[in-house]
């Protein structure tokens, strides 16, 4: 183990040993979460003190400054479009780190509380769809762009369901994509980067990100089918 993740171990009480796996079986397998950075991050939010709900709670507030900035962007001038998308971007980014170490501060860092699973899985929720309607309601469409992102918001949040459906009925948790959350929040990182140049190549349309809203809605549908299946089948072969 290499030094950061024992430090980060260190900080577990031995009464949060017991139990562990059952904490880990619902989580999203991460390869970011063996990352250098992110365990020293975790440490240190872990040896302040920090509460993984509260960071959790943050999630919301990202998501909210990023549904704010795409929201604005129909309605601004190309420069700052420009600054509304990186705002919005980083935004999204920042929700991402929150959810990523609210797990590893709660687990590996021994302060898991026991609505804790709670606080871990509906701002989850309640960001993705703020981040996709903000989107929606940003595109130059008045008479649709709303619809398409409350469309894009209830199938994400229907991805996760089904998820958690498959965990209700005794399975583990089916996290396949090809629209999960981590694809979900790439994409949308991406187009808010596209955006900044798609006025300068042409007259602004919201194109970019009237398609990844698009692409988001499709995909979030195909994940929802996928994992439904996945369910019956193990379902059935029990």
């Amino acid at each position: 183990m290499a030094a950061p993740a024992i430090a980060l171990a260190a900080l577990r009480p031995p009464s949060m040993v017991t139990g562990m796996a059952d904490a880990t079986e619902s989580r999203r397998p991460l390869k970011t979460r063996s990352r250098v950075w992110a365990i020293r991050l975790a440490a240190a939010l872990a040896r302040a003190g920090a509460s993984p709900n509260a960071i959790s709670l943050a999630s919301i507030l990202f998501a909210g400054i990023a549904a704010a900035a795409l929201a604005a962007t129909g309605n601004v001038g190309d420069g700052w479009r420009a600054v509304l998308a990186l705002a919005a971007a980083a935004g999204i980014q920042l929700r991402l780190l929150c959810n990523l170490v609210d797990g590893m501060v709660a687990v590996e860092g021994g302060r898991r509380t026991k609505s804790g699973e709670l606080f871990n899985d509906v701002p989850d929720r309640i960001a993705d769809a703020m981040i996709f309607v903000g989107a929606g309601y940003g595109l130059p469409w008045p008479s649709w762009g709303g619809a398409l992102g409350w469309a894009a918001a209830l199938l994400a949040v229907l991805t996760a369901y089904v998820r958690m459906l498959g965990g209700a009925v005794g399975l583990a948790q089916d996290f396949c994509g090809p629209m999960a959350k981590q694809h979900r929040m790439a994409l949308m990182t991406v187009a808010c980067l596209l955006l900044i140049g798609e006025g300068a190549v042409a007259d602004y349309r919201g194109r970019v990100l009237g398609l990844a809203l698009v692409i988001i809605a499709a995909g979030s549908l195909l994940t929802i089918g996928r994992r439904l299946n996945r369910i019956r089948r193990r379902l059935e072969a029990r």
